[in-house]
């Protein structure tokens, strides 16, 4: 089966914090833009491993994007998101369009509280609302 995210439908890029996921197209509001991929672990053994490409997906099974295969691992925090994330049958993290995005836009989704709160806080918020 092919994976969703085989598609030319976005590009990595440079952006305000470090790489990011950019649009190659116009997408609509409520539109599909990538699946977030990773190596299944348990929460015991995402705790113990850490990092920052940790998402998780229910409450047996967080999702390790770390691999550079993993797209959607790309997308960059933002206070003012154009895409969310949606967990599907507790079985797959999808994002889709929260409003239309023009070609070339960067894709960014907030990435909650916790992780806000533990790593961005401390490092200081690169998105385009914080940083203006």
């Amino acid at each position: 089966m092919k994976s969703k995210n085989e598609t030319k439908d976005y590009r990595v890029g440079r952006a305000n914090a470090g790489l990011g996921l950019f649009a190659n197209r116009d997408f609509k509001k409520d539109e599909f833009i990538i699946e977030y991929t990773g190596e299944p672990l348990t929460h015991e053994q995402s705790d113990k491993k850490g990092g920052r490409y940790l998402f998780t997906l229910n409450d047996k099974i967080v999702l390790d994007g770390t691999g550079r295969e993993h797209t959607a691992r790309y997308i960059n925090h933002s206070c003012e998101p154009n895409i969310e994330a949606v967990i599907e049958d507790e079985e797959q993290i999808m994002f889709y369009a929260l409003r239309d995005i023009k070609k070339g836009e960067e894709f960014t989704f907030d990435y909650g509280e916790e992780y806000v709160n533990d790593i961005i806080k401390k490092e200081g918020c690169l998105c385009d609302k914080c940083s203006k």
